[in-house]
């Protein structure tokens, strides 16, 4: 036997950039956003504590950027110098079904 009814179901509607409070809607519907992500673990200084920051892909390039900039400040008066190239934190290209590995 088939037994119907009403159910409510809470579901995310919307997130909004943590740095701009922008909506990361698209027109299509879709939530496009990146996530910096942090959980410490036994031994570091902010052991137990868990960060999530929610970034517009206006936010994340931004932020990428700098990260960028503060690796090439960091190793600025090294012999041999390894500059990050425009490839810094990207994992896979061309993965428009996300089934990469």
């Amino acid at each position: 036997m088939k037994i119907t009814g009403r159910v409510e179901v809470e579901a995310v509607t919307d997130v909004r950039c943590d740095v701009c409070d922008c909506s990361t809607r698209l027109g299509s519907g879709n939530l496009e956003y990146g996530i910096l992500n942090a959980h410490w673990g036994y031994g570091a200084m902010h052991d137990g504590e868990h960060y999530e920051v929610h970034l517009c892909e206006t936010c994340f390039l931004a932020t990428l950027a700098y990260l960028k900039q503060e690796r090439r400040t960091a190793h600025m008066f090294e012999t041999d110098p390894t500059w990050p190239g425009d490839d810094f934190g990207r994992v896979a290209k061309d993965d428009f079904f996300r089934d990469s590995h």
